[in-house]
């Protein structure tokens, strides 16, 4: 393996030589079971001690494999310590750590990918473990820092009882993913997966949407326990925990429109509608000194009308996560859509409106008989009115939701064919 220089994965036809790109040998893929991938950036001090590791769990378990450098611009002496320990240097000019992994993966030709940080803190030696799980039939096979044990200063008290901990549970609370450990960076998994995973983060994301997409089409997830060592980088981390663990939330949010849209807004509107239907016979006195009349029913139809716009903008969030393959699995909402086509949604938003038309216009007329006096219908107008409005959202909704199905080359009720 030492005698790659480097690898350009501009070119993935050929092999590239300190002197001239040669073809590459079918052959050679064909002997390669495991690929290593491991991103770098300025990792001196401690790549030739992964690189070392992963070569010598090779030849100890006698598994055919090779390591491969991504390297994403390094300038302290990384490419060259890469290549003198026999790892293969693929040159990714996208700054990323999921830039890195993506170039890196690219250019593996195992069908079996073990990917670790360039830090010394997994141990690769652990590569065969990661290896025998998956030939069990396992499509991911994630390393779990807390079973296996977090040497004393390898983890920010921080991150091991707070970030970690929490990201995990919204992980597996929004997808079901079933893990302990969400973001651990040593972690295997089958070129067939991957394939199937159209992964596209190229920052810290990378992890999250692996798994997160894993989880949405079924994958078979295992976990083995290992160890978390302190690093030997020499430098301070690239990784800032504020700024990284905002990100990793609204990673997951974005992917989780039931969470961020759908479940908040149907539960403003529920709490709208039950403070008008309450308060619609007239006030209602819930303490001696606390009265609530018709100035909360106003609340009640601003919060229903806003939880009605919160729920559209989740359809149309839904609608856009099929199409651009964000959501590959759910089935709740997409049952409702399939049956949803613009002619039903402008019926419905029709009823709607006509309700609310008619029931203003009685009382329009009734107003109108008394000789357009003081109006004492409040809340009637403040009733019909919300379904009036109502149904105005539901048309222009329908129509957006087709426009948004035909912009990305479907029709609302070809989803689930889709």
């Amino acid at each position: 393996m030492g005698g790659w220089a480097r690898y350009d994965v501009a070119d993935m036809g050929a092999i590239l030589t300190s002197e001239k790109p040669q073809p590459e040998r079918s052959d050679i893929r064909l002997t390669v079971e495991v690929s290593v991938v491991i991103p770098c950036l300025n990792e001196a001090n401690s790549l030739a001690f992964c690189v070392d590791k992963a070569v010598n769990a090779f030849r100890a378990s006698g598994l055919t494999g090779e390591v491969i450098v991504a390297d994403n611009g390094s300038t302290d002496g990384s490419i060259q310590i890469a290549e003198e320990h026999g790892a293969r240097v693929v040159h990714v000019p996208e700054r990323g750590y999921g830039s890195a992994l993506r170039a890196g993966i690219a250019a593996a030709r195992g069908p079996l990918i073990i990917m670790g940080d360039a830090d010394d803190s997994y141990d690769f030696t652990d590569v065969p473990r990661f290896v025998e799980k998956l030939r069990e039939g396992y499509d991911i096979v994630m390393g779990n820092r807390f079973r296996g044990g977090i040497k004393p200063g390898a983890m920010p008290p921080s991150h091991k009882y707070l970030g970690n901990p929490g990201l995990t549970a919204l992980l597996n609370t929004f997808f079901h993913a079933g893990i302990g450990d969400s973001y651990c960076g040593m972690r295997g998994f089958t070129r067939a997966l991957y394939d199937r995973l159209d992964v596209r983060s190229t920052g810290m994301e990378f992890a999250l949407e692996m798994i997160i997409k894993a989880a949405q089409i079924g994958a078979r997830i295992a976990e083995i326990p290992i160890i978390l060592w302190p690093d030997k980088r020499g430098r301070p981390p690239h990784l800032r925990s504020f700024r990284d663990g905002w990100r990793s939330l609204r990673f997951m949010l974005l992917y989780a429109p039931n969470w961020l849209f759908l479940l908040p807004g149907g539960a403003l509107m529920a709490f709208g509608l039950f403070l008008l239907f309450w308060l619609l016979p007239g006030p209602r006195q819930i303490s001696p000194h606390v009265i609530l009349d018709v100035h909360t029913m106003i609340f009640g139809m601003i919060f229903t009308l806003m939880g009605m716009q919160i729920l559209s903008i989740g359809a149309f969030a839904k609608v856009f996560s099929y199409a651009e393959r964000f959501d590959r699995g759910s089935v709740s909402l997409k049952r409702v859509l399939r049956k949803i086509t613009l002619e039903s949604g402008m019926a419905i938003g029709g009823v709607l409106f006509l309700a609310g038309f008619a029931g203003c216009a009685w009382i329009t007329w009734k107003w109108a008989a008394g000789g357009f006096g003081a109006l004492y219908e409040v809340r009637q107008i403040l009733f019909w009115s919300m379904w009036l409005f109502l149904g105005i959202q539901v048309i222009f909704g329908s129509f957006f939701l087709s426009m948004l199905g035909i912009s990305r080359g479907t029709f609302i009720g070809d989803y689930e064919r889709k």
